[in-house]
């Protein structure tokens, strides 16, 4: 273990002491906001009481509302614009390397390390201002943990969906045996996540399911970091990729689809999924299948920050192989995004962040601007339209009576300069006060 990583493992045990031990959220409290951007989508309020009970949201009330008695404790935001919390439908919490040092990680470090390093992770992006995230692909059920010590009140935390691991076919992105020699590849197959055929597909799904996993995940195309040399193209054939999406339907999951190439794409909404992360090449028959779809794209844009700054510190942090895809993610990076907006295809926030660096997750943000949408585009990109792909929309999204107290705020306006939600100072998560 680096010293570095030695002392991060040790920072978190220290913090989670400290969060553990923090005392439960106050019956009641009034927050008066200068500007509240209750409902992305809509106008912006004004001055704002709100209060919280409970963790919960009770009311928004115009003007700067006294407390109606001493017990209630006061956050005074008179200076701030006030936000939902963010949510980022697509991360990897266990991970904040990459590349060949990446790998190295995933075969060295136990589980019980990996689940430190996602609760490291989970608390950076908190911090950030994203109080609820998904998290595509789990194959040592470290981030499962987490998430079920954050829901029940054990430690802090965004609020965690977990895809459990992801389904591939062998040989295909999310086969973890790629890389590795001959003899060593069946210790990679205990996740159960690889699959040939639709038969053994379906099974995949129920294993994943079984484990707990609230969302599944499968890929139908080769991916930029998967070590092979068979492009990003299809990887799965139909019956494949229609046995995953319906055994996921038939036990009431929401089903995400990595895709990069074109056919890929297209055999993923058509076998019904909800969403397409990445969604890197687009012809015009899977742009047609895209729009009528109804899915969700996920355009993980921040993804070339990540592969830059590694390779800016270290030029043979990648593969060659790898690199090479790396290098082409990166000049077509935004290119299907501004295809897809204008056609009114929805757009759900997710950075793929473990790709990119946690913490980083408002980076995105700026990406999303430059390539076509408005601010309040990405604003509602992160909050009610990734609660809607989540299917969280019933807690999460907004600030509504009834909805949980996950609040954030910024100096500045976010409306005139995205970059403003890079610099979180105020965050509230499900009533308790994380960062002030």
């Amino acid at each position: 273990m680096t010293l570095s990583r030695r002392f991060l493992r040790t920072a978190a045990i220290a913090a989670f002491a400290v969060v553990a031990a923090f005392p439960a959220a106050a019956e009641t409290v009034i927050i008066h906001a200068g500007k509240v951007l209750d409902v992305p989508g809509n106008p912006v309020r004004g001055a704002t009481t709100i209060t919280v009970t409970d963790g919960k949201i009770v009311s928004l009330e115009n003007g700067h509302k006294a407390a109606p008695n001493r017990s209630v404790r006061v956050i005074d935001l008179k200076d701030s614009f006030v936000l939902p919390g963010l949510i980022d439908s697509h991360v990897h919490l266990t991970s904040d390397t990459g590349g060949i040092a990446g790998q190295l990680e995933g075969v060295t470090l136990s589980p019980a390390a990996q689940a430190f390093d996602a609760w490291t992770n989970g608390m950076k992006t908190l911090n950030a201002g994203f109080t609820t995230v998904r998290n595509l692909g789990d194959g040592d059920g470290a981030v499962m943990a987490l998430r079920d010590a954050v829901k029940d009140g054990q430690i802090m935390g965004p609020r965690i969906l977990d895809s459990a691991a992801s389904i591939s076919v062998s040989s295909g992105h999310m086969d973890g045996s790629l890389g590795f020699r001959d003899d060593l590849r069946p210790f990679f197959k205990a996740e159960g996540n690889t699959c040939d055929g639709a038969e053994d597909c379906r099974r995949a799904v129920r294993l994943q399911v079984a484990r707990g996993a609230d969302v599944i995940k499968l890929a139908t195309t080769g991916g930029v970091n998967s070590r092979i040399g068979a492009g990003l193209g299809k990887q799965m054939f139909e019956d494949e990729a229609d046995a995953i999406v319906a055994t996921a339907k038939l036990f009431g999951k929401k089903v995400a689809a990595h895709a990069h190439g074109a056919d890929g794409i297209r055999i993923a909404l058509e076998a019904g999924v909800d969403s397409i992360e990445h969604g890197t090449i687009l012809d015009p028959e899977t742009i047609e299948v895209f729009v009528a779809s109804g899915a969700y794209y996920v355009p993980t844009l921040s993804t070339v920050n990540g592969y830059i700054e590694r390779i800016e510190a270290n030029p043979d942090a990648y593969e060659p192989d790898v690199r090479a895809k790396i290098d082409w993610r990166i000049g077509i990076t935004g290119k299907s995004l501004e295809v897809l907006h204008p056609k009114g295809v929805p757009i759900a926030f997710g950075t793929d962040a473990g790709v990119s660096k946690h913490g980083r997750n408002a980076d995105e943000f700026e990406l999303l601007v430059r390539f076509g949408l408005t601010p309040m585009e990405a604003i509602e990109a992160a909050t009610v339209n990734a609660a809607d792909l989540l299917g969280v929309s019933d807690i999460a999204g907004t600030l509504e009576p009834g909805k949980s107290a996950d609040i954030i705020a910024v100096k500045g306006d976010p409306l005139a300069d995205i970059k403003v939600l890079k610099s979180v100072n105020f965050v509230m998560a499900r009533g308790q006060v994380v960062k002030q």
